[in-house]
């Protein structure tokens, strides 16, 4: 099988020594350790690193509270037209989420999205992974961004842990 692929790379024009990883079924962030993992039936393929807002602790209850949400969501679609490079909009807020905020009578918030950088920073990439500086949102370098729209499809599920 890897002489295949090797021989498929010749032919197509990749390095020979690129690695071809099957799509991801799910992805899971947990935020206490600043990681988002992929899976495809239930096989981890990959770990990231990622950023979160600058007050990460706790689920997001209101637009505006610089907290990523906590739960299970979808990756619902691939925003083109994002201030970061690259970028999926997460399906929050949920059902669940827009009773929570109505009971508290807040708006929950939404354009919550796992991105890349913003676009024209000049930021070098181990600054930005050690700061919070979404708002909210999940963030990579965009050299893990790449591998994750390739990765990705939407409508894959996103977990979202503590």
């Amino acid at each position: 099988m890897k002489f295949v692929i090797l021989a498929l790379g010749l032919l197509f024009g990749t390095a020979a020594n690129a690695t071809i990883m099957p799509k991801a079924d799910l992805v899971v962030v947990k935020k206490s350790q600043y990681s988002l993992t992929l899976y495809s039936k239930g096989v981890a393929l990959k770990r990231y690193w990622v950023a979160l807002g600058p007050n990460p602790k706790g689920a997001k209850v209101r637009e505006g509270d610089y907290k990523t949400p906590e739960g299970r969501y979808l990756l619902d679609y691939k925003k083109t037209d994002s201030n970061y490079y690259k970028a999926f909009h997460i399906s929050y807020p949920s059902l669940a989420d827009m009773k929570r905020a109505h009971q508290m009578g807040v708006n929950p918030g939404s354009q919550v999205l796992l991105h890349g950088q913003r676009k024209g920073s000049i930021m070098s990439d181990q600054t930005l992974q050690r700061s919070n500086w979404t708002n909210g949102c999940i963030a990579l370098i965009n050299a893990d961004m790449d591998e994750l729209w390739d990765s990705i499809e939407p409508g894959t599920p996103i977990e979202i842990r503590p």
